[in-house]
């Protein structure tokens, strides 16, 4: 990892803080709109969201959205000595736990149902005009995505604030994988 990518991180994280989730223009339900006229899961396709932590972008309503049509959900799973990441099936009746960092994700026991997902949500901090996002650091998404993508045809969808875009191209590393799209309040993102 550069010391640029350090430091676009670093800056992302500050940006992000500053973004007022009440903002109008930065409404959920905008994003969620846009995530359904542009990504149009269908009910045989599972969709991986995540939950969100901090001040990450409130994807809830898509979530909700998702379960109320009916459409299959999972949540990620961090693995001991893994960065790819696994995925169980969820819904409103599973009790989320705090797992690593603190990121909720299903209680895991013998009822614990595994699945691949067709299409992923990503969380990142940045993102540019080609699809490349800035995560956390720890690699896990691009792990996943590269795996997922090497057994099968996913699409991968970064939701966050509008505010979230960044007009220059960011430092790219060759694990890096590229975004199918990102969809924000403001519009959806084909790359």
């Amino acid at each position: 990892m550069s010391v640029d990518k350090n430091t676009f991180r670093k800056e992302a994280k500050l940006h992000r803080a500053r973004i007022d989730a009440s903002d109008p223009d930065e409404d959920p339900d905008m994003a969620c709109a846009h995530f359904f006229k542009s990504i149009n899961p269908s009910k045989d396709q599972i969709v991986a969201v995540y939950w969100p932590a901090d001040n990450e972008f409130d994807i809830r309503p898509i979530i909700d959205r998702l379960l109320d049509e009916g459409i299959q959900c999972a949540l990620p799973v961090m693995q001991d000595g893994s960065r790819i990441l696994r995925f169980a099936v969820w819904d409103s009746q599973i009790v989320l736990d705090a797992g690593p960092y603190g990121i909720m994700q299903p209680r895991i026991d013998e009822n614990t149902k595994w699945t691949e997902p067709d299409i992923i949500c990503v969380p990142l901090l940045a993102f540019d005009r080609k699809g490349y996002r800035i995560g956390y650091g720890g690699g896990f998404y691009d792990a996943t995505l590269s795996a997922l993508s090497s057994a099968k045809q996913i699409v991968s969808v970064g939701v966050c604030f509008a505010k979230q875009a960044v007009l220059f191209n960011l430092p790219v590393e060759t694990h890096d994988q590229k975004l199918d799209w990102v969809i924000t309040p403001q519009n959806a993102h084909r790359f």
